[in-house]
């Protein structure tokens, strides 16, 4: 399908998602792949896994108008080795996204509302945010934690985070679109506050964080 939509948040951030559809020749099409870059994908056995990569690369040149390049820091998190761009990526097998700002750090995470977070809740929710959960829709509650944290860890990019114990997302509703409140402690005890914004759709929650 290609481009599923794209929007412009109100801090200036670009959100951008594409639908999974084509085969994984059809994405080699319409990206630009440095070549190696395409080693690293033959080492990459799962087929879905290859196509998630490849249509992230279809997005960014669906997105920009020039080729732009991308690389990883050491910690894994993605830059723009051709521009000053700040980025985020998420992908799951049905959707790629990508969340972009000229100038403020961001973080995104998508995940599928079908998954089983029962090990998330265990190792990434603290017993206060677990006594919180809701048991109506027990497994879409614990998705949108589990992509606000995401989100909120990206953003940080501090390797060791300890999801429990240094993520803690403020007491919230579950509904189809929504803000949350969350808090990132580092291991010196200093507190950062981060509004995010989530939206569910088609059976995938996606979570986003600016600044």
């Amino acid at each position: 399908m290609g481009l599923f939509f794209s929007t412009e948040t109100d801090n200036g951030a670009t959100i951008s998602v594409w639908e999974i559809t084509e085969s994984e020749d059809e994405l080699l099409k319409l990206c630009s792949v440095p070549s190696e870059d395409l080693e690293e994908l033959q080492y990459t056995r799962s087929a879905a896994r290859r196509k998630e990569l490849l249509a992230v690369r279809a997005l960014l040149n669906e997105r920009f108008e020039g080729k732009v390049y991308l690389g990883h820091h050491d910690n894994g998190r993605p830059f723009l080795q051709n521009s000053l761009t700040e980025i985020s990526i998420s992908h799951t097998s049905r959707y790629a996204c990508i969340i972009t700002h000229p100038e403020e750090s961001v973080g995104i995470d998508i995940e599928s509302v079908k998954r089983n977070f029962t090990a998330v809740e265990k190792k990434a929710l603290s017993e206060e945010e677990r006594e919180d959960v809701s048991e109506k829709n027990r497994n879409t509650h614990l998705a949108i934690y589990w992509c606000a944290k995401e989100a909120v860890y990206k953003r940080m990019s501090r390797s060791d985070t300890d999801f429990a114990k240094q993520i803690f997302i403020k007491k919230f509703t579950p509904r189809e679109e929504g803000e949350i409140t969350a808090y990132f402690t580092d291991k010196e005890g200093n507190e950062e506050e981060f509004e995010l914004s989530y939206q569910i759709f088609n059976d995938h929650v996606m979570a986003w964080v600016v600044g």
